[in-house]
């Protein structure tokens, strides 16, 4: 069975992600993962979110895949006793101390290997699995042609995961010292601030306080920052390599965003499984994809070796996404009524009211998109507003508002209100700590 994998670095961003046809989420705890500038969970949440993923019929795997020292140790034995009968489907770990320590707090689990292990050959796959692994999550540096060779080298019961999307890393498998040294946080332990992302000017040695322009775009040089992956329009390539889980990044990234592409790759990896021989590509898929926030998309190293693909490189800053309005909300009938007493009609020949909880401003003449799990965005024109009590309104002002908003087709509870073609995307340089 064929895994779509989904970032979740919060309970939002978790809900999202299922919502929109993830069949598991990876997430982290508050310590030991490599994304700590997230929400992530507390303890008692990871209890939450498991019986939460549990009750979807979708599996949840926790990251532990930071580079423990050694008085971190008695820290990390604590947590994992914390969240030991938390119903884990597997841990994710990188470091082989904190690997051999998961098996010795928590028997049972299932170990999966992450890529931060950099793992680019069965040799190396075979030798994990020795240890109690169950998955290795491969390195990101491996072409698909070199991924299809380690599966053929494994036995069957161990499995393979591969990343499909999202940011990349210019060091090597992500071991990198460079926030180290530019900034005393350790990437290795889930703190980079990412400076391959920053914007950088040449200085001469006797003119050190003239800053030179080396610039690749009119928005500056980004000589380490790489292309986001992008493998929509290649989900035959990925089934057909062997892999069990396809694994998208952006535990950083928002709730739009794990809904978006989570949301694009499930109706691409759907459409290939109902019938390989008449698959055909959707454009409309990458346009979901395009609407997040993202760098320029490339195909990482799937199909060239680095030194052969001088495009790796990102040469812009980020494209924002889309705005994101509201999200549908539950159907409050004293809410109903409050409209009906002022005369409006819920449905007219124009549409219903559905109920949004505001996320940005939304207004009347806005062209706006409705975004549902297995469909791409569907396009109308905002007309008609209204506060909880029934008052028009000509725009939503106020953060997490309640509104209702007249749709000219069916909207469910969770699904994404978002700005249309009249409101595109835009470029801007990097941030230093992103994602």
């Amino acid at each position: 069975m064929l895994e779509l994998l989904s970032p979740a670095g919060n309970f939002e961003k978790l809900k999202a992600a299922v919502r929109f046809g993830a069949d598991a989420v990876y997430c982290a705890g508050k310590s030991f993962g490599m994304r700590s500038a997230a929400d992530n969970f507390t303890v008692e949440e990871i209890h939450e979110a498991v019986k939460f993923t549990h009750a979807q019929g979708k599996k949840l795997y926790l990251t532990v895949n930071t580079m423990p020292h050694e008085d971190e140790y008695p820290a990390l034995r604590a947590f994992l006793a914390a969240v030991a009968g938390a119903g884990i489907d597997a841990m994710i770990v990188a470091d082989l101390g904190a690997l051999a320590t998961v098996r010795e707090i928590i028997p049972k689990m299932e170990i999966h290997v992450s890529t931060q292990a950099s793992v680019v050959s069965s040799a190396a796959a075979r030798a994990y699995a020795a240890l109690g692994a169950r998955r290795l999550v491969l390195a990101r540096e491996l072409t698909l042609e070199e991924v299809k060779a380690v599966r053929a080298g494994l036995d069957p019961a161990v499995e393979l995961e591969v990343f499909i999307h999202g940011s990349m890393c210019v060091s090597y498998s992500g071991r990198c010292l460079l926030a180290n040294a530019m900034g005393g946080r350790d990437g290795n332990r889930g703190t980079c601030t990412q400076p391959c992302r920053w914007n950088y000017h040449l200085v001469e040695e006797k003119r050190p306080n003239e800053r030179i322009g080396i610039e690749e775009t009119d928005l500056g040089t980004f000589i380490m920052s790489s292309k986001d992956l992008c493998m929509i329009e290649h989900i035959p390539e990925l089934v057909e390599s062997g892999v069990t889980s396809l694994k998208i990044e952006g535990r950083m990234k928002s709730a739009y965003y794990a809904a978006v592409v989570t949301n694009a790759y499930r109706m691409a990896i759907d459409a290939y499984l109902r019938d390989p021989a008449g698959y055909r590509f959707d454009p409309a898929w990458l346009t979901e994809l395009e609407s997040v926030s993202h760098r320029t998309y490339g195909t990482g190293f799937f199909f060239a070796k680095p030194m052969r693909n001088p495009q790796l490189v990102n040469t812009c800053g980020y494209l924002r996404e889309k705005a994101y309005f509201s999200t549908a909300t539950e159907y409050i009938g004293e809410e109903a009524a409050a409209l009906r007493a002022r005369g409006v009609a819920e449905e007219t020949e124009n549409g219903r009211l559905y109920r949004f909880i505001q996320r940005n401003k939304t207004s009347v003449g806005d062209a706006a998109e409705v975004v549902s799990p297995r469909r791409v965005g569907r396009p109308f024109t905002v007309t008609e507003l209204y506060d909880s009590e029934g008052n028009a309104l000509e725009s939503t002002p106020h953060p997490s508002m309640v509104y209702w908003c007249r749709v000219p087709f069916e909207v469910r509870e969770g699904d994404i209100l978002r700005a249309g073609a009249a409101r595109g995307l835009d470029i801007r340089p990097p941030d230093k700590a992103r994602d």
